[in-house]
């Protein structure tokens, strides 16, 4: 099979898997509230201890990825995701459904790096891996956009539950394909002392993230942007609605052409980035740029006096400046590790997100201006940008 195959198939899943797990959430986030009549306590609950589930298994997930293998953890995390959408349709209890919300969020924990690192070494074009890393970020909102649009009229032709249960069986069935068409032949399976390579391996991962001083700037880059970003998607439709946001059905439409807008938006930005991320230079200059428009966009959607201003300032943050540093980052990651312990780095900083969103969301609790929120958004945003500009990278480890 020819790189080029294993490429657009690459691709093809990640567009497929946006459609499912995005369409999937449109329809689950109103079955919670309207079907389920889960209370605001109970959905924030849920919040917490999916998040906390998340981080617990996020690191062990990486490692298991680097020691037995990518496609495996990979196969693992669509049985886990299928099982979690599945039962969410099946029942609109409190408790099945934060167990479902838990488990959603661990399934995501054994594809978290791994994806990356499958492609990494598996189509092994380490000159040409940050276009595909690009091309899947892009690849990835159009499919977010994809499934909002297909599971928003099939919820709304048929029910919520149906459309629900849906979604799994066909991320049962996109997880077959996965292990059917997608080969791992590069990898070098560890096939004794399974628990103890993992914990070398979760050692040589942090060692690497800590003493690579452009890793730990990605750290902090990461958790201070992911925390913005957090906090943004929880407030900005207050601030939306209280500039006039129409209510019902049409604020429903407002907000679902927002999000399509930020979809499209993202892909455009992505390809126009792609060309100059194959050196670190290009890379920080891109990251900087990205989060000097997101603050930016934060601290307009605070300050906008109308509510077009506002919607636009939005689409901004959320359609550049949060997909681009997600995904340049996951670039610049992916080319200072190596082999054997790629999957692991990358949940290093996967687990540095949810860190951003704890962190973030703790300090917020303490304002009760949503102008206040806004303005310390951007703050950290201009703080990520002013910790770029400042780092020199160090010379990039020779990959293997």
């Amino acid at each position: 099979m020819t790189p080029d195959l294993l490429a657009r198939r690459f691709l093809a899943w990640n567009f497929l898997r946006a459609v499912l797990h995005q369409g999937w959430w449109l329809v689950t986030s109103l079955y919670m509230v309207v079907d389920a009549g889960l209370s605001t306590a109970e959905l924030l609950l849920i919040a917490a201890a999916q998040g906390i589930a998340s981080f617990a298994f996020e690191i062990p997930a990486g490692a298991l990825a680097d020691t037995v293998g990518r496609k495996p953890a990979i196969v693992v995390s669509h049985l886990l995701m299928a099982a979690a959408m599945i039962t969410t349709g099946l029942s609109p209890e409190f408790a099945p459904l934060m167990i479902a919300q838990m488990l959603w969020g661990i399934s995501w924990t054994f594809a978290s790096g791994a994806d990356v690192a499958w492609a990494t070494d598996e189509i092994d074009r380490p000159d040409r891996i940050h276009l595909l890393l690009a091309a899947q970020g892009r690849w990835q909102m159009i499919g977010a956009g994809t499934g909002i649009l297909a599971f928003g009229a099939l919820a709304t032709l048929i029910d919520r539950p149906t459309a629900i249960v849906a979604a799994g069986v066909l991320m049962l069935a996109l997880g077959a394909w996965f292990a059917r068409c997608l080969p791992e032949r590069n990898f070098i399976r560890i096939r004794t002392r399974h628990v103890h390579a993992a914990l070398d391996i979760a050692r040589r991962g942090a060692r690497l993230a800590v003493r690579d001083r452009t890793l730990l700037v990605l750290v902090a880059v990461t958790i201070l942007v992911n925390g913005a970003a957090d906090a943004f998607g929880r407030v900005y439709p207050v601030a939306l609605a209280d500039l006039g946001l129409p209510t019902g059905p049409a604020g429903t439409a407002w907000f679902t052409a927002i999000a399509l807008a930020g979809y499209v938006l993202a892909a455009l930005a992505l390809t126009a980035v792609q060309r100059g991320l194959h050196t670190d230079r290009g890379t920080r200059t891109g990251l900087i740029a990205a989060c000097l428009t997101g603050a930016f966009g934060l601290a307009l959607t605070g300050l906008a006096p109308t509510l077009e201003l506002a919607v636009a300032a939005v689409i901004i943050a959320s359609g550049i400046a949060m997909p681009l540093t997600r995904t340049l980052t996951a670039i610049w990651v992916n080319r200072r590790t190596t082999s054997d312990i790629r999957a692991t780095t990358h949940s290093f900083f996967a687990q540095s997100e949810y860190i951003g969103e704890i962190l973030c969301t703790a300090t917020l609790a303490s304002l009760a201006a949503t102008g206040g929120t806004f303005v310390l958004t951007a703050t950290l945003c201009t703080a990520a940008a002013a910790i770029l500009a400042l780092h020199r990278p160090n010379r990039t480890p020779t990959p293997r």
